[in-house]
């Protein structure tokens, strides 16, 4: 067994005690082993969508007084221009704000720029939400609504 060494703020560590005394781990570090074997079995769970379409909510929080930290998300986003919908920002106190951004386009590459935008420093939360889609051009014989298509459409896979 090897030992690392972290550091976490003082928030984290409480809401990490109080998972301990929840559910009753002998420690934090079984408390951390359990949480980081639920990450990594999330995340190849994620990553086994691949390169299917999909629609997704991309939500974080971020320190707005963060060195260089807008610059930095901002120069993301345009990188990823392709996959941006729409954004939505709100002021949540005098340091915090949050962003809501729908994407569109493969598994892969939303999830990408989701785990890219997280893993900023002075980002305090976030996490993407995929839900499959087929995505169509517009260009297909359906006609809707009486207009021609020059934009996409997504249909939302069901389950299972």
């Amino acid at each position: 067994m090897q030992r690392i060494t972290i550091a976490i703020d003082d928030a984290l560590a409480a809401e990490i005690d109080a998972l301990i005394e929840t559910r009753g781990y002998q420690n934090r570090s079984e408390a951390l082993r359990d949480l980081a074997r639920n990450g990594l079995r999330q995340i190849q769970e994620d990553r086994e969508e691949g390169n299917e379409s999909c629609i997704a909510a991309l939500m974080y929080v971020y320190d707005h007084d963060a060195r260089d930290l807008s610059k930095r998300l901002t120069r993301i986003f345009h990188d990823h221009h392709d996959l941006s919908v729409a954004a939505m920002h709100v002021h949540l106190d005098h340091g915090a704000c949050l962003e809501l951004n729908v994407l569109r386009g493969s598994a892969d590459a939303v999830k990408h720029l989701g785990d890219h935008v997280i893993a900023e420093r002075g980002v305090r939360y976030g996490r993407t939400f995929t839900v499959p889609a087929e995505i169509s051009d517009g260009r297909g014989k359906r006609q809707s609504a009486g207009h021609g298509h020059g934009h996409s459409h997504a249909r939302v896979r069901r389950k299972g």
